[in-house]
Order: structure tokens, then sequence, then C-alpha cells
């Protein structure tokens, strides 16, 4: 078995960044067909377009997981600012993390998130937040075993 190399995106890994994104999307999907958006036919394509968007902001930071020269995996974050909506201060934020499904369970998650809180705390924000899915248990449990606590719950009503 290769050693798992974390290190910054490229533009090179936009085609491996779109199709784990696309399988993130999926999975959310599969969660709850009212409250995550439906993949569509080419959502490889629609989230390799969203992340190369993101790979040259200052504020956000896209970590790739790398397995025998194959990304596995990924972790996008940004910091946020102050927000009177939201009732908190600047603030980094874990806005997607994964890993290929037949590469889970080997700590693949816990070095992408280590990368990204680490960049996060050079950035000198104060936290790091994240939203999960509410049906996503081992998600849940990785991040309260990296020290994460609830702190809010999202509830979604239809208007249809």
């Amino acid at each position: 078995m290769d050693q798992i190399i974390i290190r910054p995106a490229a533009k090179s890994d936009l085609p491996a960044l779109g199709r784990l994104g696309a399988l993130l999307l999926r999975t959310h999907y599969e969660f709850d067909q009212q409250r995550f958006m439906a993949p569509g036919s080419s959502p490889d394509q629609g989230y390799a377009w969203f992340l190369g968007t993101q790979l040259s902001r200052r504020d956000v930071a896209v970590f790739v997981a790398e397995d025998g020269g194959n990304v596995v995996g990924y972790v996008y974050a940004g910091i946020e600012p102050q927000s009177w909506k939201e009732l908190r201060d600047r603030a980094g934020f874990i806005h997607d993390v994964v890993v290929d499904e037949s590469k889970r369970r080997r700590g693949i998650a816990e070095s992408l998130l280590s990368a990204a809180v680490e960049w996060l705390q050079k950035q000198g924000v104060p936290r790091v937040m994240l939203w999960t899915a509410e049906q996503n248990d081992s998600a849940q449990r990785l991040f309260t075993k990296l020290g994460f606590r609830r702190t809010m719950i999202e509830m979604t009503r239809e208007l249809t």
C-alpha cells in the first residue's frame, strides 16, 4: 500500500475533485431528496467547475489526498467573515470532506481535516465550524473525535 500524501489541490486535480464532489452530492441527495440538490446529468463537471473557481482564492484552501498518484479524497475549507445573521464572529468553515468509498477507514479524512484546520489556524481564525447531514453518523463520530461539538441544528420545512 502506498503512503497517503496530503497536498494543496492543483488545477490538474479538477477531474478527480469533480468525481469526488459528485459522490458527495449524490450521497447527500440520497440522504434527503427534498433538502439537497439533485445531481443532474453531469455533477462531475459542475463540481469540478465550482472547485476550480475556488482554487485561486486567498480565503480558501483545498487539499487533496493522493494514494499512488491518484486523488482519493479532498477537503475544501474557507474563512467566513463575522456574521450578524448567524450570530458568530469570523470563523473557519469546512465546506466539504470526502474520500473514495474504497479508501475509507484508513485515516484519510482525519488527515485532510487536520491539514485544513492547520491552514485555518495559520490564518488566525478563532474557531472552525462545519455542517454534517443528520443521517451521516460516521462523519459525526469522526468530527466528534476531532473535537467538534454540536452547536446548531438545521431544520427544513418544504413549502410545496
